[in-house]
């Protein structure tokens, strides 16, 4: 992803009762600045409270939101940075002990929980239409599908995401904060500075993560067991990245085919015999193919016969709907910015980059990649205007600060990656711990196969593979932003969290046969 393009995303939505009226300040608690002080300099360390209620599968659901900081600090002990959270607690719960906790983290690096907080999981949602593009007016709406009525909710936004920052220019933000495992060591810390504030040190906790925050979530899961001695009951990839997993050569050539596939198939453009056929009846064959035939005819590279060239190039074209001789041209392999610029070439449109139902407009129809992503632009228009709504006029938060959808976090340090084996050594050390993961079909960012590929290849043994699902929906990289897919997915998520919280009393541990 390009730096404002490799975030990647997530959101979470509200519902308060369908006849109940916007949360009202809970005046015992908050330290909400004045109007006359508003500035944009950031109180490190500040909450403001608000009380609101949701109709969530016919049942309502009353919760207590809390915005506000907590702060970062350095080894000697002092605050370097002031982390922005909002918290949804359930209010009519008497055993918090056992009431799950679910920690919610976006992607970029550098985007904030604004995505899977207003889109996704929370209790409140922003109004779109039916498919996730853009309507007016603009507006906050209640979320019937939030995850709300079986676990509480944090979203977290990383240093110079959302509100956080840094507590002043002199801190050295690059080594503190903008790195795969500088990120990760100081938001452990963060998460363990805000279970104990918030008393849950005795709740099943999750980690949910979108986009590059899969990597993030990925990290912490052992980071949190190994360096904080807190052991998690999940952790949720949504649209996952390649957590550190080695797909150089013929394996990166390959694998997004299956994603090609499902996206000619959403625009009309496969062969006739296969545009018949559902999208999940096409998808197993492709990823037969792709495994069985393509990958090793790229392993031949230049010593494949011409004959087998030609077989290949042919059912790559099959499969993805762009020309056999463009397949010829790109030496088998194609990349995924001249698909989106090569697939609907004759009808002067491109595809999205992270959802490729979105169409885009090029100023020409030559060239090998699209002017823009569509899609980003589209769920910026939307999401922008209602999360700045949301946290000014519904949660109460008064700044001046600008909320940064996308912060300065660059350059980012990628080097010593290996956070899906991270996850690995987590979940095979905790038998408590489950995966689930959840891509969208038409993600061409982070591709539903990649993700299957991520699990295969972090538990090579298949010893963890029973504590693993996955699951694939109708739309891209924020596939809960279609109204179909938004219920399906929480009602996915609630699942999984009902079934990884263990009874009473059950011991975690591995009996004496797998």
């Amino acid at each position: 992803m390009k730096q404002i393009s490799l975030l990647l995303l997530i959101c979470c939505q509200t519902l308060i009762s369908t006849y109940a009226q916007k949360p009202t300040t809970d005046k015992a608690q908050p330290k909400e600045e004045k109007p006359s002080s508003l500035s944009r300099s950031l109180n490190i360390d500040s909450q403001v409270v608000t009380n609101g209620q949701v109709t969530i599968k016919g049942q309502r659901v009353p919760y207590k939101a809390t915005v506000g900081t907590i702060p970062v600090w350095d080894e000697e002990g002092k605050p370097v940075a002031g982390v922005f959270f909002t918290y949804f607690e359930r209010s009519d719960v008497a055993d918090r002990a056992a009431r799950p906790l679910v920690i919610s983290f976006n992607g970029g690096p550098g985007t904030a929980s604004v995505w899977m907080m207003i889109g996704y999981t929370g209790p409140r949602i922003l109004k779109i239409d039916d498919e996730g593009y853009p309507i007016q007016p603009y507006g906050i709406k209640d979320n019937p599908n939030s995850i709300l009525d079986v676990a509480d909710i944090v979203y977290v936004d990383p240093v110079n995401t959302g509100f956080s920052r840094p507590v002043n220019k002199d801190v050295p933000a690059a080594k503190l904060f903008f790195g795969v495992n500088a990120d990760i060591k100081y938001l452990a810390d963060w998460i363990n500075t805000f279970v104990s504030r918030y008393n849950r040190w005795a709740s099943p906790k999750y980690l949910i993560g979108e986009s590059y925050g899969t990597t993030r979530v990925s990290g912490l899961a052992l980071e949190l067991q190994n360096a904080h001695w807190m052991y998690l009951n999940g952790v949720i990839l949504v649209s996952p990245t390649d957590l550190g997993i080695e797909r150089d050569g013929p394996a990166k050539g390959v694998l997004k085919l299956p994603y090609f596939a499902a996206t000619a198939w959403y625009h009309k453009a496969l062969p006739a015999d296969l545009q018949k056929k559902d999208l999940t009846e096409i998808l197993p064959e492709v990823e037969k193919f792709t495994i069985q035939e393509y990958l090793p005819a790229l392993a031949l590279g230049g010593s494949i016969s011409d004959q087998k060239r030609k077989e290949i190039a042919a059912k790559v074209a099959r499969y993805s709907g762009i020309s056999e001789t463009a397949v010829m041209q790109q030496n088998l392999d194609v990349p995924t910015n001249f698909f989106w610029k090569e697939l609907l070439r004759d009808k002067s449109q491109t595809v999205g980059r992270l959802d490729s139902r979105y169409l885009g407009m090029d100023s020409k129809d030559a060239g090998i990649a699209p002017d823009y992503n569509s899609e980003l632009t589209s769920w910026l228009h939307s999401f922008t205007p209602a999360i700045n709504m949301f946290m000014r006029d519904e949660l109460n938060y008064k700044t001046d600060l600008k909320y940064y959808m996308f912060g300065p976090t660059f350059p980012w340090d990628n080097s010593n990656n290996k956070t899906g084996e991270n996850l690995r050594q987590a979940m095979a050390q905790n038998p408590y711990l489950h995966l689930l993961v959840q891509s969208g079909y038409y993600d061409g960012a982070c591709d539903y196969f990649n993700a299957k590929y991520n699990m295969w290849q972090m538990d090579a043994s298949g010893k963890l593979k029973e504590r693993m699902d996955w699951e694939g929906y109708r739309s891209g990289h924020m596939m809960y932003l279609r109204k179909e897919d938004l219920a399906t997915s929480n009602e996915h998520l609630r699942k999984f969290i009902q079934k990884s919280t263990p009874k009473n009393s059950e011991p975690a541990k591995y009996s004496g046969s797998r």
